[in-house]
């Protein structure tokens, strides 16, 4: 007789069906019986661990995405004021987590355009905090002198920006990526060529 998985794990196996249809159907066009088919589980059960719908997409992005990660990867090097270690820590953060899991990016784009409130949430709790974490980063170094004058928040914005396009690129619309370039080395690339524009 099989062994029976435990709550946590019938919890887990959840979330990653409710990501796989959200992210290929969108939150509005994906249902709970679907979910329940997929995770090999009955509605009740995702009622059991999930009062609502709702409930169960916030969980995933509890789940997938803790701003904390990013900040505590490139805290270090703040402090050490190693400006490359900085934007490379972002990056490598942002780049890994998405490449681990496309189905990420994909729910967030879909609940963008559906205008779901639990986007802004996503937003307001990760990518915002992420943004002012840099943003204060290139603020204190333009008061240094190291860097010359810009807005700090658009410099940081243009900087997760280009990371999320390169995503994008290869992750949504299927572009091959260079052969011959690691995601270590595009990330060297891309903060070498921020980097040259920002400083004084």
């Amino acid at each position: 007789m099989p062994n029976r998985i435990s709550a946590p794990e019938r919890r887990q196996s959840i979330i990653q069906a409710a990501l796989a249809l959200f992210s290929q159907k969108g939150f509005r066009g994906t249902t709970t019986r679907e979910i329940a088919r997929e995770a090999g589980v009955s509605e009740a059960t995702i009622f059991k661990h999930f009062a609502t719908k709702e409930v169960l997409y916030s969980a995933i992005i509890d789940a997938k995405a803790r701003a904390e990660e990013v900040l505590a990867a490139a805290a270090e090097a703040a402090a050490a004021r190693d400006d490359a270690g900085v934007l490379t820590a972002v990056a490598t953060i942002i780049l890994s987590r998405v490449e681990k899991d496309p189905a990420f990016m994909r729910l967030l784009l879909y609940s963008a355009l559906e205008g779901h409130a639990l986007s802004e949430m996503f937003f307001t709790t990760q990518v915002r905090r992420t943004h002012q974490f840099l943003a204060d980063y290139i603020g204190s170094r333009i008061q240094e002198g190291a860097f010359r004058s810009v807005d700090p928040l658009l410099a940081a914005r243009g900087f997760i920006g280009t990371v999320i396009h390169y995503l994008l690129i290869h992750e949504l619309f299927g572009v091959p990526r260079h052969a011959h370039l690691s995601s270590g080395d595009v990330i060297a690339l891309y903060a070498e060529i921020f980097l040259k524009g920002l400083r004084s």
